[in-house]
C-alpha cells in the first residue's frame, strides 16, 4: 500500500476514535499482523463482546510513538526495554506478557558458508561480516530491528562500519524485507511467526535459531487514561485481560499454519 494512503487511512481511524464507542484501537508491531495472528484471534473476541478491534500495524518504535500521542487504547509490541521506558514515562499501565515466539536468521537454503554449523549468534554475525554476505536490515526502529542491532553489538560488531554494499538498509516491514531477501538471495533476521506465514520463500531457509538471545516476547499494555483521557480504559483492560485469560491463551496456542504453532502463550 502506498505510504501516503496508509497514513491517510490510519488518520481516518484515529479521527473517528472520539465519537465511536464500539471499537478499540491497538497500536501494534507488524509481525503479529503479517503473520495473520489478528485475523485468527480477533473475530472470537469481537463476536463475544461486539467490540470491533482495529489494529494500526507499524514497527514497534512507531507504535510506541503513536501510543504516546494518545492515538490508541492499547499497545502490543515486543521490545522490553522500550516498553519499560514507555511505562516509566507514565504513558502505559502494567506490562502484561502474553505470548512469545523466537527470532530466526534466514538466508540461502543451500547454506554455502555453513551458517547452520555455527554454535552461537556471535559466530553467525562474524561470518556474515567477514565473508561480506548480503544482509538486509529493516532499519525501521521496529522490535525486530532493535533485536538485530543488539545481536550485532553482542557480537562485537558496529554495523555503521560495515560497507553499505553488503549491509543494506531497506527501511521496510518484515514481509517486504523477506521478499527482497528472497529476490537477492540475502540474509536477514525475522520473527518465526512471519516466516511461517510467508509464502515467497523461494531459495531461503532457516539457518540459525533456538538460542536464548533470539527469544521474542510479546506484551500488551493499556494506555494510561491519566495521560490521555479519551482512552477507553475499561474496554481496553477487558481486552487485555482476555488475551491473558485461559480462553485467550488457548486460542493463541491454536493458531497454526501448516500444522506449526506460530506463538506460544505464557501469561501468568
Amino acid at each position: 500500500m502506498n505510504n501516503s494512503i496508509k497514513i491517510f487511512l490510519i488518520s481516518i481511524i484515529i479521527s473517528s476514535h472520539a465519537y465511536c464507542d464500539e471499537f478499540l484501537i491497538v497500536q501494534s508491531t507488524t509481525s503479529t499482523a503479517d503473520s495473520g495472528f489478528y485475523d485468527f484471534i480477533l473475530p472470537a473476541y469481537e463476536e463475544k463482546t461486539g467490540i470491533d478491534i482495529r489494529v494500526v500495524a507499524v514497527g514497534t518504535g512507531q507504535a510506541i510513538k503513536n501510543a504516546e500521542n494518545g492515538d490508541g487504547d492499547l499497545l502490543i509490541v515486543h521490545s522490553e526495554e522500550d516498553e519499560s521506558r514507555f511505562i516509566n514515562k507514565g504513558f502505559g499501565l502494567a506490562r502484561k506478557k502474553f505470548m512469545y515466539n523466537d527470532f530466526i536468521i534466514v538466508g540461502p537454503d543451500n547454506d554455502p558458508y555453513d551458517i547452520r554449523k555455527e554454535k552461537n549468534v556471535k559466530d553467525v554475525f562474524k561470518t556474515i561480516k567477514e565473508k561480506k554476505l548480503l544482509f538486509l536490515t529493516r532499519g525501521d526502529n521496529s522490535g525486530t530491528h532493535k533485536r538485530e542491532i543488539f545481536l550485532w553489538n553482542h557480537s562485537g560488531i558496529n554495523t555503521e562500519k560495515i560497507d553499505s554494499k553488503y549491509y543494506i538498509d531497506v527501511g521496510k516491514g518484515m514481509g517486504a524485507t523477506l521478499n527482497m531477501a528472497a529476490t537477492m538471495n540475502a540474509y536477514t533476521i525475522t520473527d518465526r511467526g512471519t516466516w511461517l506465514s510467508f509464502n515467497n520463500k523461494q531459495d531461503l531457509g532457516i539457518l540459525f535459531s533456538e538460542v536464548p538471545p533470539l527469544h521474542n516476547q510479546y506484551s500488551v499494555i493499556v494506555i494510561n487514561p491519566a495521560k490521555h483521557p479519551h482512552v477507553k480504559y475499561d474496554e481496553a483492560e477487558k481486552f487485555s485481560n482476555w488475551l491473558t485469560s485461559k480462553e485467550g491463551q488457548e486460542l493463541i496456542a491454536n493458531f497454526k499454519i501448516n500444522g506449526q504453532q506460530l506463538f506460544f502463550p505464557n501469561a501468568k
